[in-house]
């Protein structure tokens, strides 16, 4: 009985082992050797103002932030790994519609990106052509006061998709 209970308690303990986690850099996307990585300034298809900037420092911080690889936004000095990104599309539409003012209250920032992470011999690494991330914002109807919201919404959505490309690479996701 006694040791029914104890081989019990150690396949627990094997099991639960196994569970998942594992410790910071220990990715399954980035070679064991990888130092460095380079995340140059994303390109656009879009006519969109400063939002390839805002999505490429967001990257670069949360890369820095949760991983201890050396970041720089420069291809120079041979990284070990790169990051290319690419904002395919960004849309802006009305969401709501204010009937007193006949005008569109809030409104849904759509993007499509596309990355890229490839080893310094070229091989990709990693490689999602297709993420899809959304950000609602109110707009303000009274003129004198006007603020427009969307550099903000571009903000919290560029470190939405930081969060999850940075943990897709890092988890192995």
């Amino acid at each position: 009985m006694r040791q029914r209970n104890f081989a019990s308690i150690l396949f627990a303990l094997l099991g639960l082992s196994g569970c998942g986690y594992h410790t910071l850099g220990a990715a399954t996307h980035l070679p064991p050797d990888a130092h460095t990585l380079a995340v140059p300034v994303f390109a656009t298809r879009t006519e969109a103002y400063h939002t390839e900037e805002v999505m490429t420092n967001a990257v670069i911080r949360e890369f820095a932030a949760r991983s201890r690889l050396r970041v720089t936004s420069k291809e120079s000095g041979d990284p070990d790994v790169i990051l290319h990104g690419t904002i395919l599309k960004e849309t802006v539409a009305p969401l709501t519609y204010n009937t007193s003012t006949q005008q569109s209250s809030s409104f849904l920032i759509t993007m499509v990106v596309s990355v890229i992470l490839s080893g310094r011999d070229g091989k990709t690494l990693y490689e999602n052509k297709n993420y899809v991330f959304r950000e609602q914002y109110q707009s303000t109807t009274d003129l004198p006061t006007f603020l427009d919201e969307s550099p903000a919404a571009v903000e919290r959505l560029s470190r939405d998709f930081a969060r999850a490309l940075v943990a897709d690479v890092l988890e192995g996701l």
